[in-house]
């Protein structure tokens, strides 16, 4: 992995009116061409996105996105798509033009429900004959101080980045916080199956072993078919093991009575979502019957492999349980029902592929449609009849 993952990049996301100049901005803002400039209105049919690092904030992703006001064909469509991204936006920055503010104080609003950090921006300050009228109007209605600016002439380019500088988040967030500390031994057991990526490790695992090192860790890797060779190499057992949830009932079997035993989901699941909410809904499956109807979501959209935790194993494993007549619906990458209510289950994935926010806001979901969720680890674990054995918090 050579660069920060898009799920750990703060996530900025540029909203306005068709021709209101954020495409022109985002371009600005990135030093790059990155997205199509026209005049002609829907140019900028899909949100597009581009990693940066910005002075004073970080490793960060900016995205552009359609027109609020897009009244062309596709353009219910396309508002769709842009009220996705808000669920995953930490910094929204809004423009504002001399046509009108309804539009973008829909925004302003949504931005203050799910508290998402926003800046105000009175866009392309080099026609605008009302500028001042305009941004007395601006702050008026979303009490802010707006930065007036022309991205086209790079003018308030250098303020804007020092304000996004000042919403860098003060929270240190860990994967590993609680579960170990400096100079403890950790035992990472990673099934290389056919569901793994050939040749190298997936997201979840690197980051881990990154994090372990920068604490003082000291990790060691293997299989579930080399752990018991691993663990023979100990003099005494090792403070953490961590595995792949589909190991659990293999590795618990081998776990020494010292060792606390956690899986790499159950980490993602406290690092990106609400792991007590987890704990809490997976209650739900006393109350799981054959005719239950459960939503499994995987934020990402890779080709099923003949043994696929999501798609193929849990499923499996589920109606061995409940019968084969249970209904699991299965969703990956971007597409999440907007109506949960018709689930008696919603099990997601460890989300390594999300930010934060993205997780926090599917959560955030099912709690107010008062449909149980909990996440891959936390189930398997679960079905394993462990979970009162694993440390998940």
């Amino acid at each position: 992995m050579q660069s920060t993952p898009t799920s750990e990049r703060v996530h900025i996301a540029i909203f306005g009116r068709c021709n209101a100049g954020k495409s022109t901005l985002m371009n600005a803002l990135t030093g790059q061409d990155v997205a199509i400039v026209s005049k002609e209105r829907g140019t900028t049919t899909d949100p597009v996105q581009k990693a940066m690092e910005l002075q004073g904030l970080g490793a960060a992703v900016i995205i552009d996105t359609p027109g609020l006001d897009d009244d062309t064909l596709l353009g219910t469509a396309r508002m769709a798509r842009t009220a996705k991204v808000l669920d995953r936006t930490d910094i929204a920055l809004i423009l504002f033009t001399d046509e009108g503010t309804d539009v973008e104080m829909d925004v302003v609003k949504e931005c203050r429900i799910r508290e998402i950090t926003t800046i105000t921006l009175i866009a392309q300050s080099d026609r605008l004959t009302n500028m001042e009228a305009l941004r007395a109007e601006v702050a008026t209605l979303t009490k802010t101080e707006p930065i007036t600016i022309s991205a086209l002439k790079g003018e308030g380019i250098a303020e804007l980045k020092e304000r996004i500088a000042t919403c860098r988040p003060n929270e240190e967030r860990l994967i590993t916080e609680g579960f170990c500390k400096a100079g403890d031994r950790v035992l990472l057991v990673m099934p290389q199956d056919k569901s793994a990526p050939k040749g190298r490790l997936i997201q979840p695992q690197v980051q881990t072993i990154r994090e372990l090192l920068d604490r003082g860790c000291v990790p060691m890797c293997c299989t579930p078919e080399s752990m018991a060779t691993a663990l023979a190499a100990y003099a005494t057992p090792p403070e953490l093991i961590i595995t792949d949830s589909q190991a659990f009932e293999e590795v618990y079997r081998m776990k020494p009575e010292a060792s606390t035993l956690t899986s790499f989901s159950i980490l993602f699941a406290r690092y990106k979502g609400d792991i007590a909410l987890f704990l809490e809904g997976v209650k739900a499956l006393k109350r799981i019957t054959a005719t239950s109807r459960i939503l499994i979501a995987e934020a990402c959209t890779h080709t099923p492999q003949n043994e696929d935790i999501g798609r193929v194993k849990l499923p499996r494993i589920l109606r061995k349980r409940f019968g084969e007549g249970l209904q699991i619906d299965i969703v990956g990458g971007a597409d999440y029902p907007t109506d949960l209510t018709p689930y008696d289950l919603v099990i997601h994935c460890g989300a390594c592929m999300f930010n934060r926010r993205h997780v926090l806001s599917r959560v955030e979901r099912a709690r107010e449609q008062g449909v149980a969720i909990t996440n891959y680890g936390v189930i398997l674990a679960a079905l394993t009849g462990i979970l009162d054995r694993v440390k998940a918090e």
